[in-house]
Order: C-alpha cells, then structure tokens, then sequence
C-alpha cells in the first residue's frame, strides 16, 4: 500500500540533470523487471510520482532515492546519481526546486530584509518590483513571473493547511515600493493574509540592537517526510541547503528572530499605525 501519495503538483519543467537521473532510475527499474506501479508500491509513493521522477519533471526526495536504490538493489548508482543532483543546487536555477519544495511542504518559515516575501506581494507591488530592478524585461516576461508568483501564493489557502511564519523587516515596508496607494494595498494585504489561522506576520522593528538576521534573509521549510532544508538566495543565485549542521544554525538563527521580532498581534497594529502615516 502507498503510504506516501503524491500527487503530480510541484513538477518543475526537465532539464538535463533531472533528466539523467529519471533515466537511471527507469534502467535499473527495467533491469529488475518492474513496472511503474510495482516500483511505486515497493517505495511508497505514488506511480505518478514515480513516473515524474523518470521523466525529470520532479526533484527526488532523499527517502525516494533511498528506497528506490534498495528495492532497485543499484550498487549505488542512483545514490550516486541523485549526489550529482545535490551539487548543482547553488544554481540560480535552483529556485525552481524550492518553489517544488514549498509545493509540498507542512511548514515554511521566511525571514526577509530586502523585499517583501512572493507568497505575500499584491499584483501591484509585485509589478513594481520587476519595474525597479534592471534590466527591463518585456510584458510577456512580467506577465509570466506574475503568474507564477499568484500560483505559488494557492499555497497560502490550501489545505490541508501549511503553517507558515514570516518575519519582515519594517524598512522594506517604509521604502513605499511603488509609491503611496501600492504601499497601502500591500499593508491592507499583509493585514488580511495575517488573519488566516496558518499564517503568522511578524514585524522587526528598525530600531532593534539586538538582531540575529544581519546575515541576511533565508527560509526554512519542513517536507511532508518531515526532512528540513533551507533557501539563501542573493544577487543572481541561489542555493538550497540541506546540510544538518547549517539547517541547526538557521534555526537557532530563526528561534531568535521570532523573539526578537514583534509577536504578530503588536505587528498588525504597527502595520495599521504605519498605513494611517501614508
């Protein structure tokens, strides 16, 4: 019986890599004489999610790579194979397995000091943002990111529910991206997503001496195997990070931000105090 079903939401489109993987994976799944739903049977997924990984349209999980190499008994090539995967992860490429990570997620913890989150920017501030922010791309190109960003935002109503926590610099909010109106949208927008019984918004004050994100922004996400891993994305790139050690000192990194932050009761009143100043 499949214990771990899965469904064909947070494909990602293939690329070569994926590709070469799906295609050990299908070799060593012929060698043994197997079909798509025995495999899926034996690992526990779902043969939709079996079929995705062979295609390349799906980032395997560390427990699909785990359990196909022994039900595959692949002298540890696909373990091999999935490594080559880990490797290029600090591609900017990359974002592309995070955003099919949060796809499948049961928690997502952000903090962010440049911009507001994607999962929480209105239609508005979003345009705004890819306005700003050389080089100018043509409207085909905006439009597809800003469908992309109100696809991912489903994620914010869906259930069953994922419990997200955001913690956001004031001084992102005080620059007014987009000017007066974009600005009071987006806090009348961050207000009503803070609402949602999912969904905590937490405000660092600008004046705050004792601050655990001077390193910058990153997110922390908890798979449905219940697996973390981490996002730190700069200029051009982006990484995700699966390390034990690194994902222990962003949660230590996290723990203090939340207490440090201000609880999500006094942020609302600061986000309506700041609307009311516009």
């Amino acid at each position: 019986m499949v214990s771990h079903e899965e469904s064909g939401d947070g494909e990602v489109e293939p690329d070569s890599d994926l590709r070469n993987f799906g295609e050990t994976v299908k070799a060593f799944r012929r060698r043994a004489g197997l079909t798509q739903e025995q495999l899926a049977e034996q690992v526990r997924y779902s043969v939709q999610y079996v079929g995705s990984v062979e295609q390349g349209r799906r980032h395997p999980s560390v427990k699909f790579v785990s359990r196909s190499e022994e039900a595959l008994d692949a002298f540890g090539v696909i373990r091999i194979a999935a490594k080559q995967l880990q490797r290029r992860r600090g591609l900017a490429s990359w974002f592309r397995r995070w955003a099919e990570l949060e796809d499948v997620a049961i928690a997502l913890n952000t903090y962010e000091c440049r911009s507001i989150p994607g999962l929480l920017q209105t239609e508005a501030y979003g345009r705004a943002q890819i306005d700003n922010v050389p080089p100018l791309i043509t409207p085909g190109e905006a439009e597809a990111r800003i469908t992309a960003r109100a696809e991912r935002q489903k994620l914010l109503v869906r259930t069953p529910y994922i419990a997200f926590s955001f913690i956001i610099e004031q001084a992102v909010i005080e620059r007014r991206t987009g000017g007066v109106e974009v600005t009071r949208e987006q806090i009348d927008h961050l207000v009503e997503r803070a609402k949602l019984p999912n969904v905590d918004i937490q405000i660092m004050p600008t004046i705050q001496p004792i601050h655990a994100g001077t390193d910058g922004p990153f997110r922390l996400l908890e798979t449905e195997d219940n697996e973390w891993l981490a996002y730190s994305e700069g200029q051009q790139s982006g990484l995700v990070i699966s390390g034990p050690k690194d994902i222990s000192l962003l949660h230590q990194r996290y723990a203090k931000l939340r207490i440090q932050a201000l609880n999500p009761a006094d942020s609302a009143g600061l986000l309506m105090r700041m609307r009311g100043s516009l």
